[in-house]
């Protein structure tokens, strides 16, 4: 029937039947099982290999230490001074080389062997910058042996670890072909994918071998180049040295080894303590310049609060700052000055923040502090000239007293001896030109204290008519031993007239008088030491005319006030002067006291007649050839140019410009210990060049007698004058 026969057929269980039951199970195999069997070992590879190469995560695994690597500054690297090797060095991959560290985590896994990786990187990158140290000579050959050493060891180690590399990477495509194979064809047995896994760990198994026969190879290998550096290391010590006692250079100082331990620190605390000596003066100093700045840039009548505040910080700082150079100077409380200044700075940088403003006030006041400047330089240079040409009351004094005991003499009493020897020219002549009656005191009494036949010198003493009395009676009163002493004045040489003398004739005009005289003197000429009132007096300008003078004598040694004569001089009138008329010392330096610092080349006849470049020479100590001098008519010479020069065009006022012009190719050079200049201007003159010295120079304006004189050359002078003198001690004249 048919309504049993259907309830039958749906109640019946589904049964496959046997010819169905062997495909389904082998699909079920072929899609399910055997895809986890042959990819569990790839997804294990898989991850590893992608969670280093393709991410970030790890920087270690995208640096490699290769030789041939461009440097990367990403580390703090030491001062040049410290250094002794590199604190480290990155180097970013340029070609594809296998990094150790990538080689390392393909073979044995990246968990492993990182410090083994990490310090097998650190060995070889100490041998490689280890043999850096090396500059020349055996440390380069030894450097690049042992370069060439390590690289060829490391290419040798590295060779199976590419080839199984190679291998492994070979299987993996093969076994990737391989699976794509089996899945795409549905059929097939089970069995055979048994099989394939089982070939596929036996050649695992065969290609870890040669990977753990490298690694170990690479583990011994690491040691040996670690042996290797610290051999080379002990062999470089001595050579290092030897090297640098080889670098060292005369004049120059290196640096000590600077040990790791307190030696650095003492060095570098040493330095720290001399680079912040002044630093909170320094920071003082700055913080009163911005105030001032904001003050000046303050509009007024605005922000009245903050300008009061920032007066009274200023004050405060300048109260702690005084005259102090150095931060031991300064009081307990500066700091916290400092600090309220700071504050209130602070204030200031927030009203006023209009930079472009600021900077062009601080451009004005830059500008008139330079003006400020000239002006102070200009003001202390003519108060040195000041200074310079006046004399102390003391010292007018004296003077005034030996004439006033000159005059009281008899006449019988006003003579000095011995007056046959003035034209003796067997005798020792010296001709000073002087109004100063104690300077010339110190010339005589240290030239005779140094000679070694005071009998046999000669002193030729010309002043003026004002100053005629008290020099002879100076003289009189303290004679210099054995020598002979004549003293005259100007007036005694009636020959000497403006008809005969065009220098007198110039002396004597109105444009000179209006030169010295007029008013606003500071502004009409800018070198103002050629306004010292000695230019005009005549006993400057008596050098150019000693045959005259002394026209019984060959040879006489001109001196001129302020030296002091430290040897026996007699010498210099052995001499074999070759024709020369002048004797001196020579002055010029590289670029200085030539020709062209005297003379106006700008003009035809300087220019035509000399070189620029000709090395100029010193008055105070000349040896002169009279009879060569009466020769050459040297007088006529000087008259010839000083007729040229009558509106100064040729040069300014002085003796030195015509002399130089006048002795041209006539001079002959002495030796420089003859005479050592400076003592009246630069505080820095060699103190073995003035022990040495024949004769030294107060020349410029610190004369010894002055209160403006260099303190560490006045006993150089003090030393000759007698101070336990009736005459000093009445005008309060002493040390």
């Amino acid at each position: 029937m048919p309504s049993v026969r259907g309830e039958g057929h749906a109640s019946r269980p589904f049964v496959i039947s046997g010819r169905c039951y062997r495909p389904v199970v082998l699909l079920l195999f072929l899609t399910v099982i055997a895809p986890l069997i042959l990819f569990r070992g790839r997804l294990h590879n898989f991850g590893s290999s992608f969670g280093k190469k393709d991410f970030i995560d790890d920087p270690s695994s995208s640096i490699s230490f290769v030789s041939d690597s461009r440097k990367l500054n990403a580390l703090h690297q030491e001062p040049g001074m410290f250094l002794k090797e590199p604190i480290g060095i990155i180097y970013e991959e340029t070609d594809t080389p296998v990094s150790p560290t990538i080689l390392n985590e393909e073979l044995t896994g990246p968990v492993n062997n990182t410090t083994e990786n990490k310090s097998f990187e650190h060995d070889s990158n100490e041998i490689e910058t280890g043999d850096s140290y090396s500059i020349n000579g055996e440390g380069e050959t030894e450097s690049l042996t042992s370069r060439k050493e390590v690289t060829s060891a490391y290419k040798e180690q590295s060779e199976p670890i590419e080839n199984a590399i190679q291998n492994k990477r070979s299987f993996k495509q093969d076994s990737s072909e391989f699976d794509t194979g089996v899945v795409s064809s549905i059929h097939g047995e089970g069995e055979s994918e048994r099989v394939t896994s089982k070939e596929e760990t036996s050649v695992n198994m065969e290609l870890s071998e040669p990977i753990e026969n490298a690694t170990q190879n690479k583990r011994s290998f690491k040691q040996d180049s670690s042996e290797i550096h610290e051999q080379r290391e002990t062999e470089k010590i001595p050579a290092r040295k030897e090297h640098s006692k080889k670098l060292e250079l005369p004049g120059v100082t290196r640096p000590k080894e600077i040990s790791s331990g307190g030696g650095s620190q003492k060095l570098n605390a040493s330095n720290k303590q001399k680079v912040i000596s002044d630093a909170l003066v320094r920071q003082m100093r700055d913080q009163l310049i911005r105030a001032r700045a904001y003050l000046n840039f303050a509009p007024i009548r605005s922000n009245t609060h903050f300008v009061r505040e920032l007066r009274q910080r200023k004050k405060e700082v300048q109260r702690s700052l005084g005259e102090a150079t150095k931060d031991s100077d300064l009081p307990r409380s500066a700091s916290e000055r400092m600090k309220s200044m700071e504050r209130t700075l602070a204030r200031g940088m927030q009203l006023y923040n209009d930079c472009s403003a600021m900077v062009k006030k601080l451009r004005a006041m830059v500008h008139s502090a330079e003006e400020q400047l000239r002006v102070h330089k200009r003001q202390s240079t003519y108060l040195t000239q000041l200074a310079a040409k006046t004399l102390p009351k003391s010292l007018h004094c004296l003077p005034m007293r030996l004439a006033t005991e000159y005059y009281a003499l008899n006449s019988s009493e006003q003579d000095f001896p011995h007056k046959e020897k003035l034209g003796d020219k067997a005798l020792y002549h010296y001709g000073v030109f002087s109004d100063n009656v104690l300077a010339t005191a110190v010339v005589v009494n240290s030239t005779i204290f140094h000679a070694k036949e005071p009998e046999k010198h000669v002193f030729h003493l010309v002043t003026d008519k004002l100053n005629y009395a008290a020099m002879k009676m100076w003289f009189l009163a303290n004679p210099p031993g054995k020598a002979t002493i004549q003293v005259q004045t100007i007036d005694d040489f009636t020959w000497l007239n403006s008809s005969y003398s065009p220098v007198l004739r110039q002396l004597g005009s109105a444009s000179i008088k209006d030169y010295y005289f007029r008013s606003h003197r500071m502004n009409a000429d800018s070198n103002l030491k050629y306004r010292n009132p000695k230019y005009l007096s005549i006993l400057n300008h008596l050098r150019f005319y000693l045959p005259e003078i002394f026209p019984e004598l060959d040879k006489v040694l001109f001196l001129d006030d302020d030296i002091v004569v430290k040897r026996d001089l007699t010498e210099l009138w052995n001499i074999d002067m070759q024709g020369r008329v002048n004797g001196a010392v020579e002055t010029c330096g590289e670029s200085f006291h030539r020709f062209d610092k005297y003379l106006n080349f700008s003009h035809e006849l300087i220019a035509k007649n000399f070189d620029p470049n000709a090395c100029g020479w010193a008055y105070g100590m000349n040896i002169f050839d009279l009879e060569e001098w009466r020769k050459q008519g040297i007088t006529g010479i000087y008259h010839q140019w000083q007729n040229l020069n009558k509106d100064r065009q040729l040069w300014k006022l002085g003796t030195l410009p015509p002399g130089l012009i006048t002795f041209y190719h006539l001079t002959f050079v002495l030796d420089k210990s003859w005479h050592v200049l400076g003592l009246g201007y630069n505080p820095n003159v060699d103190s073995t060049e003035i022990e040495r010295a024949a004769v030294i120079h107060y020349n410029d304006n610190m004369k010894p007698w002055l209160d403006i004189a260099v303190p560490k050359y006045r006993h150089y002078w003090t030393k000759y004058v007698k101070y336990d003198d009736i005459f000093l001690q009445l005008c309060n004249i002493s040390e």
